[in-house]
């Protein structure tokens, strides 16, 4: 069973997530496996795979299609929860990582360093989701 819009969000997602892999790699001048499945960074791979899954959907089942509305609906809502929700609380656990640094000089604290990079920037999003439309408009059989 062959499903395109299933295939393309994975594919989209995939070569993000590998892109952000090799340009850390690169500029970093050290292998982050982490890269791969982690959140956060440029650009986003949950934009593009939702936006390639969208787009393939329309181009399938129709623009005018419930499938495709409900589709489009709950990619918006996990782009915006990237840039509102999952930012957010990136923040916030930075702040509470500086906390934590400046509270074990004078208390003995086991500390475990909450993950900061969460959400994604609205360029982030916006790119992501551009790739994924890229991606969807040229491998779409």
């Amino acid at each position: 069973m062959f499903n395109p819009p299933l295939m393309l969000a994975l594919v989209a997602m995939v070569t993000v997530q590998l892109f952000k892999f090799f340009f850390a790699w690169i500029w970093f001048r050290r292998i982050d496996f982490t890269r791969l499945v982690g959140t956060g960074g440029m650009p986003s791979s949950h934009s593009a795979s939702v936006t390639a899954l969208t787009m393939a959907v329309g181009m399938e089942a129709g623009w005018n299609s419930t499938l495709f509305g409900a589709t489009a609906f709950f990619s918006l809502v996990i782009m915006y929860d990237a840039t509102g929700i999952r930012r957010a609380a990136g923040r916030q656990a930075n702040v509470l990582n500086r906390m934590l640094d400046e509270l074990k000089d004078y208390h003995k604290l086991e500390t475990v360093r909450l993950k900061e990079l969460l959400g994604h920037t609205p360029l982030e999003v916006i790119l992501g989701a551009a790739y994924g439309v890229l991606v969807a408009l040229l491998l779409h059989p």
